[in-house]
């Protein structure tokens, strides 16, 4: 199944230099980048982009993720595709908190702070990544960030072994 995620390097990955040691993995495990645009976020695509945490997390959360987004670096936003390019791109990112993140996941690799943490200095948790969870979050995330022309199909030349 071809399925199609949305991603989001967050201002801590562009202010690392991470960009090609993230975007390396997609592309190594056969995923095939269909969309990508660097944007510094207004509040009003922040909290479109995080709607549903204040309900999961709180307002508080939502707040601080907010304002990360809007007064910082710019981020990366993507578009990528693959063969169950949901959960592939899921499990090489790892889990939202990076502490419980494995060794070869992105926040595993890269990033080691907790909720806890986050919240006893009154910030957002910085993370790297963000990386839709469901397909309905996927295509709801797409149409957000992107417009349908700034989609590109193509075929990459190793497509017959991983597709």
């Amino acid at each position: 199944m071809i399925e199609r995620t949305f991603v989001m390097l967050k201002p801590d990955a562009i202010q690392r230099g991470l960009i090609g040691r993230i975007l390396q993995r997609f592309e190594d495990a056969g995923l095939k980048i269909i969309a990508m645009k660097m944007l510094k976020p207004d509040k009003q695509l922040a909290l479109q982009h995080y709607a549903d945490v204040a309900e999961r997390r709180g307002k508080f959360v939502q707040e601080k993720l907010v304002n990360f987004l809007t007064n910082s670096s710019p981020v990366l936003a993507l578009v990528i595709e693959g063969v169950h390019a949901i959960d592939v791109v899921r499990k090489i990112v790892g889990p939202t908190e990076p502490k419980q993140a494995m060794p070869g996941t992105i926040r595993g690799d890269f990033a080691h702070l907790s909720f806890v943490y986050a919240d006893a200095k009154n910030k957002a948790v910085t993370n790297l990544i963000h990386a839709s969870s469901s397909k309905e979050e996927a295509e709801r995330e797409i149409s957000l960030w992107f417009k349908p022309e700034e989609l590109h199909s193509y075929k990459l030349s190793h497509e017959e072994h991983v597709l």
